[in-house]
């Protein structure tokens, strides 16, 4: 009896193009249908390791750590600048999930920068501010405001010492008006004084002394003024 051979059977062609096409490992240049490039490596058709991203419309680029197709890891992120012809740096640390998370350094002009930790592309956590006027603000952090414990020191070397919410001096805090040679220690609420006291501190050294002392005030009812402070700082908490 004769015996027939079973035909083998053969993947289609475009399983094996398919596989020729897809990207692992170091590649040079990849464009994209826009005008981006990419240069670096891939697994699994998706960029990861090392590599270089350039978004010609933005004219962004991205040099660093990839992760299945996003940015993970360290890099840095710079933009285009034709009056100096070539790309500005304009982040530079850690990024997770595509977004600035851990410690980085943001600059937001030539004489104003961040440096500090991040979380989702905000600055949370505890981080350092100098900013164009020359004012420089070092603390805690969250959604991309002060918030917590932290210190502002003016240009002109005035400077707060406190408690923060939202981005402005909530709770207790100090002020040095080293200018005048005087000291406020009170409570503040959404950036203004509430309540407090004022001394003297080092006002024959000062730049420029207040001509006048200090005269004694006394409060009818400072349990109050207290307490209604205290009423006002707890509200905004209540609201978030």
């Amino acid at each position: 009896m004769p015996i027939s051979k079973g035909l083998q059977k053969s993947e289609p062609p475009w399983k094996e193009w398919d596989k020729k096409a897809q990207k692992n490992g170091l590649r040079h240049q990849v464009y994209a249908v826009n005008g981006d490039c990419y240069v670096g490596e891939w697994k699994d058709n998706m960029k990861h390791g090392k590599g270089t991203q350039i978004w010609k419309k933005k004219g962004a680029m991205y040099e660093g750590d990839w992760k299945f197709g996003k940015r993970d890891g360290y890099g840095t992120l710079s933009f285009s600048d034709q009056e100096m012809g070539k790309h500005r740096k304009v982040y530079s640390g850690w990024w997770k999930g595509d977004k600035k998370s851990g410690y980085g350094i943001q600059f937001f002009g030539p004489k104003e920068y961040y440096e500090g930790e991040w979380c989702g592309n905000q600055r949370s956590g505890w981080g350092r501010m100098y900013y164009s006027n020359g004012d420089l603000y070092e603390g805690q952090w969250l959604n991309d405001k002060p918030h917590g414990e932290g210190m502002l020191r003016q240009k002109n070397g005035n400077r707060y010492e406190g408690y923060w919410q939202r981005g402005m001096k909530n709770g207790s805090g100090r002020f040095f008006h080293l200018d005048h040679g005087q000291l406020f220690e009170g409570f503040w609420v959404d950036d203004v004084a509430k309540c407090g006291t004022m001394i003297d501190f080092g006002r024959d050294e000062a730049p420029e002394p207040t001509q006048f002392p200090i005269p004694e005030i006394k409060i009818l009812d400072p349990d109050g003024v207290l307490e209604e402070a205290l009423a006002m700082f707890k509200k905004p908490e209540e609201e978030d």
